[in-house]
């Protein structure tokens, strides 16, 4: 599976739980908590820092499995708040040198 095809993999996960929430899901509990938007908020700072350690301690294994969380929650984050990935994406290639 290619890098973009897991990003949209799980982006489709996400909606999906978002439209039709699962009891016992992660994903639902986050996109359902009481908190709201500050719950996946709150995660993203907690996996930011993890980010962070993970990278001053040089630990490769560490540092791909706190990346992962951090783009996990990132993405929750975004479909509390409603915005699609691809406005990211957008604003990515917007920035690209040609």
């Amino acid at each position: 599976m290619t890098s973009s095809a897991i990003l949209e993999e799980l982006w489709t996960i996400i909606e999906d739980r978002a439209a039709h929430p699962v009891e016992g899901s992660y994903t639902t509990h986050i996109l359902t908590h009481r908190k709201g938007v500050d719950k996946a908020l709150e995660k993203v700072g907690e996996e930011s820092v993890e980010f962070i350690i993970a990278i001053k301690n040089k630990e490769p294994k560490a540092i791909a499995s706190e990346a992962a969380d951090l783009l996990y929650h990132t993405l929750l984050a975004l479909k509390a708040a409603e915005v699609d990935p691809s406005a990211v994406y957008a604003e990515l290639e917007s920035r690209r040198k040609p």
